[in-house]
């Protein structure tokens, strides 16, 4: 596969690390268990993933036509990938509500690119969209994998199925899209700029299937995915990094919302679930500075960066934020675009040059 600048052997899952860590030292076994499985399930693709960059991966065949090609397999609990396929693009929704869910998610991500950007799939080139649900048992995780979607069911105690957020599906797909652009290394400030992206692009899929403007939406990741028992909202908040749960078991969401608070650790490749927080939330105050749809200004803003060239594999903050007021600027000229751009990343402590 072609990716700007090189090929970086990324494997992305939606909930981070560091909150599997956590509930895989629980005492209770039955959150405990489902957590230390899914640790050692997502060790095993990771390595699977690097594995295929080595030996490289199947060729796809693609067709530029602007129509989506959906496929959804079903694990049927097992690991093996794809499984059995359950759904093929244009068929009828079957019994099975997360088949259908996939399906529907993976339509509206295609929708958001081709719409909004005339992007036409996650390759720009009509690259099919494959998805496996059911995977493993209380499988607490979804991922992209460099080729597919995987989506877990959850443990029914603290995470629910993962088809459930649209934003989840919309997230690891734009992995997908960051891979054949810019191709940000998975560590670091480049690390938390590919989460990131994900983020926006997860969020604008979701205020785009519901219509939503800036000021309508909840900027929340993964609201739904939570079980009942647990104390919070969703995996992350890009209103308000750090608040999206408290809970006893999960812990408290670490996301800072400024570089005042930015965290250096060596776990989860350098912070990339938790510093995303920064950029995430200047992307919320530039959209909801400039109101209207996401999509439509801020979202191409970011769009323009991602796919424009200039974004280097080991980009920090700085230089993406440099990146988007030229962007603004070229794009929309010297008007409140630019000003609510370089204001939001003011606001959070990135400078620009």
């Amino acid at each position: 596969m072609t990716t700007h600048g090189g090929f970086e052997p990324v494997f992305c899952t939606i909930v981070p690390p560091h909150v599997l860590d956590k509930l895989a030292q629980a005492e209770d076994s039955s959150l405990a268990g489902p957590a230390r499985r899914t640790l050692q399930r997502d060790a095993f693709e990771r390595t699977q993933r690097r594995l295929t960059t080595v030996i490289g991966a199947s060729a796809v065949a693609a067709v530029a036509d602007g129509k989506p090609r959906r496929t959804v397999h079903d694990a049927r609990h097992g690991t093996d990938l794809p499984g059995h396929k359950v759904r093929g693009e244009g068929d009828k929704p079957g019994k099975d509500a997360t088949v259908n869910r996939a399906y529907a998610g993976l339509g509206a991500t295609f929708e958001l690119f081709l719409q909004a950007y005339r992007r036409d799939s996650i390759d720009g080139n009509g690259l099919p969209l494959n998805a496996t649900v059911h995977y493993d048992r209380d499988y607490n995780n979804a991922f992209w994998n460099g080729e597919q979607m995987v989506f877990g069911d959850g443990d029914g105690e603290i995470f629910l199925d993962f088809t459930i957020p649209i934003d989840v599906i919309g997230h690891e797909l734009a992995h997908g899209v960051t891979q054949y652009t810019a191709n940000l290394t998975y560590f670091g400030q480049p690390g938390a700029l590919n989460e990131s992206l994900s983020d926006v692009f997860g969020a604008l899929i979701k205020q785009y299937t519901l219509g939503q403007t800036a000021a309508e939406a909840d900027w929340l990741i993964g609201a739904g995915l939570l079980a009942p028992r647990v104390t919070g909202t969703a995996l992350r908040s890009m209103k308000e990094p750090g608040t999206a749960y408290d809970d006893d078991v999960l812990g408290k969401d670490p996301q800072p919302a400024t570089m005042d608070d930015f965290v250096r650790t060596g776990r989860d490749n350098g912070g990339v679930h938790i510093n995303s927080g920064i950029p995430n939330h200047a992307f919320y105050l530039a959209a909801t500075a400039l109101g209207g749809h996401a999509w439509e200004r801020a979202g191409q803003v970011w769009y323009d960066v991602l796919t424009g060239g200039e974004l280097k594999q080991q980009a920090m903050f700085v230089d993406f934020a440099t990146l988007t007021v030229k962007a603004a600027r070229e794009r929309f000229g010297d008007g409140e675009e630019l000003d609510a751009v370089s204001k939001a990343w003011e606001q959070v402590g990135v400078r620009t040059l």
